[in-house]
Parts: C-alpha cells; structure tokens; sequence
C-alpha cells in the first residue's frame, strides 16, 4: 500500500512537471517595437509600425496642435510629424537646426504617422498573458492612452494605445485598439488584421501571425520572429546605408545577419550609422575603391570572352574615383590589343567624376602589372598612357535614368545594384538587358547576382561570376 502511495506521489510530480514545462513553453503571441522617451522604457505593438527612419527639416505647418511639428514628404507621401514628448508633456531636449530626429512610421486605421522619440531600442516578444494592465496611479501618462505594461530583461515596458493617441475624432475615448490587453485565459485572433496588413505590398516591417492559436507550432512563432527581425533590420540597412535588400543580394543578406545575431548575443538590430557600415563591410567586392592586385586583375582577364571585334564597348556604372575604371582598361586592352576600347564610367558623385581624369598615380604602380600601362613625367611621378585615358569616358550620370549608350559587350557594375530600391533595381537590370549585344558579358558586386528570373544566365570563371543573356 506505501509502495502504490509513492508510485501515485511519483506520477502527480511527473504530471505537475509537465504542466508546468508546458506553461513555460508558452508561445510568444505579442511582437512589440520598444523606445526611450526621456529615459523610460515604451513600446508599441509592431503590427501598427511600418518602418523606421531618421529624418529633419520638417514643413512647418500653422494653426496645428503643439505636439505636430510639421510634415514630412516620404518618398512622395506627405505625413504629419508628432512629438510623443511633446503630446505626454514630457521634458524635450532643445532641438539644434537640422538634426536627424528618430522616427517610428505608424500605420493606424489606413493613415500614416510619423512619431519622434529619443532612442529607438528593438523588437522584443513578450506573451501576451504576461501583459498586466495599468494601474490607476501609473505615472505622467494619462492611463487611457495606455494597453498595458510588462517586465522583459529587467526592464518595464508601458504598452501604448497608438489607436487612441491617434483617432483625429472626437470618438478617441471609444475608439478600441487592433490588440489590446487580455486576461491571460483568453486568446486574441488576429488572422483577419493580419491578412489586411500582408495585403499592402509596401509594408516594411513584416506583420505575420504573432498571436497563435494552441495549434501554431513553437517552430512557425520562430519562423515569424526571425522574419520581423530580418524585415526590422533590411529597413534599418535602408535608413542609415540606403542599402536595400533584393533578390539580387538576399542570400548575402540573410547568411551576414545571421553571423552579426551570433555576435550580437542573438541580436538583429542596428542602430546607428556606424553598425550599418560595421554590418554591410564584408559585402563590398574585392578592390573596391582601390588598386587591383595581379591576382584578381589575371582572373578578371581569364573571364572575359573572346571577341575579335574592332571595338569593346563597356559600361560602368557607379565608377566612383576612377580606381575601378582604370583597372578594367588596363585588363582590355591587355584581353583585346587590337581593338578600340571605350568605356562609359558614370557616377552620380560629381566630384569623383570630375577629378577621375586628374588622378594621381602611386609610384609603386610602376613596378606592378599596371606598369605597361604607364607613362613616367619629367617629375618622375606616374601617369596612365594617352590611350588609356582616351578610351575612358566620365561623365556624371545616375543609372536609374534613361542612358543615351550604344549597344555594349561588357556591363562591369559592381555593388551598386544594392544601393538602389527596387523598383529602380528591376529598372537598371532591365536597361542592362536591353543594352547588351547578344554576345555580350555583366560583372556585378561579389555578393550579388542575376538569377534566372532577371533573363540571365550564369558561368563561374575561376573566382568570379559572369553573366550573360540567357
């Protein structure tokens, strides 16, 4: 009879271990985008945030409410400005001319908002039965514009009713929030919310299925977590790098975000300029911005086709000081002896394209594989041969406009793809179809790519990625 009681005592613990391993395997149902106004922790639920930016001059705006602080024009969209600190009366640092504010892009009943804060932190995911309601006595912010508060890391998070702050109609006080706060016995069904915010092909911040039914899987709450934080750190790429992620670069993009979480304790975010430039170094092609080593310069030569044709003519967008172009027509005229070369280097950084024609050439050039290429002056410094410079075209021009070029062998375009949005990417590939002889070859960045679907087929010659109309 002890002997039962202690297998029954067993089994109760066993049953309450497991209930209690179920508890905390609850699924993450709540997505929250969290910020800093005057040195306190806010959040807001990130189905109603559509991006981040950081952004000034805004258009002042008369006979306005004290916390509007003008207009914006996004990408041709014109949205009001509002100061959160200024609408909670909270204290506001004196705002020097010009300066970059940080931006939270809301999207609340169909109307876009733009909100200035301190510090823009992260996403973090909470569940939403751990999610308490305010009390009464909370602090400086009046409870109605308040979902509720909860503890993550430490750290106190008030939930803000977005939908309330932002009704422009005297019905604000009625007006009832997408998500709001829930006894924990109860489940929220999003789906329709959800399926209305997939509808909107501009949508940035990714608003998939974050409050689950018992059904959903802890997988699928994953997969939904990695995809906000991958569409939260594309948009972040975009404001501080103007970086944007396509098919043309997704495979870089998401193997380098998941070595900077690894490095960043499980981290996506970025929040400043210099961690976009730390994210994106190891994306630039070889020599970019510098003079070619004899190694990739005889590699770049092995790719190039052969063509007995009295003149190559090559494009190269995006040739920055001129480094780039030089090279390449060294390699040219090397491949292609007895042929006229004339390359079109365009930049839209008027300076660099100005004094590409002037640039001076180190001395230790001379001794290098660029040496036939050279000419020595009476000062004994180095300067590219008479034919070198007169098959080179500068010009400034930006690519995403019409370009009046001849037909063309060769597109050497490195990296620059990933610095136009795109639909102006899908624009210049197409151009460069267009542009292109039947026979003719495109170079793109080391971490980018013409797949198939852009009407491209592809060879690998030794280290480098040739493209060609498929």
């Amino acid at each position: 009879m002890e002997l039962n009681s202690q297998v029954l005592t067993l089994e109760k613990q066993e049953e309450v271990q497991t209930q209690d391993q179920r508890e905390n395997s609850t699924l993450i149902d709540f997505k929250m985008v969290t910020f800093s106004l005057s040195g306190k922790d806010y959040s807001i639920d990130i189905m109603h945030v559509k991006e981040i930016a950081k952004a000034g001059r805004f258009t002042y705006v008369p006979n306005t409410l004290p916390f509007v602080l003008g207009v914006y024009n996004l990408r041709g969209e014109i949205i009001p400005i509002l100061d959160l600190r200024l609408f909670f009366n909270i204290e506001v640092p004196e705002r020097t001319e010009n300066k970059l504010e940080n931006l939270l892009i809301l999207n609340i009943e169909d109307q876009k908002f733009g909100v200035v804060v301190d510090k823009i932190d992260k996403v973090i995911g909470v569940q939403k039965s751990s999610i308490q309601p305010p009390h009464p006595l909370f602090g400086d912010i009046n409870i109605k514009y308040i979902n509720g508060v909860v503890e993550n890391g430490n750290r106190l998070y008030v939930i803000l009713d977005v939908t309330r702050i932002f009704s422009v109609t005297s019905e604000a006080e009625d007006a009832q929030p997408v998500v709001r706060y829930t006894a924990p016995q109860q489940q929220v069904n999003v789906s329709k919310v959800n399926a209305e915010q997939n509808s909107k092909e501009e949508e940035v911040i990714s608003t998939e299925e974050f409050v689950k039914t018992p059904s959903k899987t802890e997988s699928n709450v994953a997969e939904s977590s990695a995809a906000v934080n991958l569409d939260f750190l594309k948009q972040s790429l975009e404001n501080y790098s103007k970086f944007y992620v396509s098919p043309v670069n997704e495979t870089w993009f998401k193997r380098r975000a998941d070595e900077w979480a690894a490095a960043h304790n499980n981290s996506y975010q970025i929040q400043n300029d210099s961690e976009a430039q730390e994210f994106l170094k190891p994306f630039w092609s070889q020599f970019s911005g510098t003079w070619w080593s004899k190694e990739y310069a005889s590699n770049l030569e092995k790719a190039l086709p052969e063509n007995s044709a009295k003149q190559i003519i090559v494009w190269n967008p995006g040739c920055g000081k001129g480094t780039e172009t030089y090279s390449l027509a060294c390699i040219l005229k090397k491949k292609y002896p007895n042929a006229k070369i004339r390359i079109y280097a365009q930049d839209t950084d008027l300076l660099s394209v100005s004094n590409a024609s002037l640039m001076s050439i180190p001395n230790e050039l001379g001794s290098e594989w660029y040496g036939p290429y050279l000419t020595k002056k009476a000062n004994g410094e180095y300067t590219f041969s008479q034919e070198i410079r007169d098959s080179i075209m500068f010009e400034y021009h930006d690519c995403k406009n019409t370009n009046a070029l001849p037909m063309v062998d060769i597109v050497f375009a490195r990296d620059i793809l990933s610095l136009l949005d795109n639909k102006s990417q899908d624009n210049v590939i197409a151009d460069f179809l267009d542009k292109m002889k039947g026979n003719a070859i495109a170079f793109v960045g080391d971490n980018e790519a013409l797949s198939q679907s852009f009407g491209f087929g592809e060879k690998t010659v030794d280290a480098l990625v040739v493209y060609n109309k498929d």
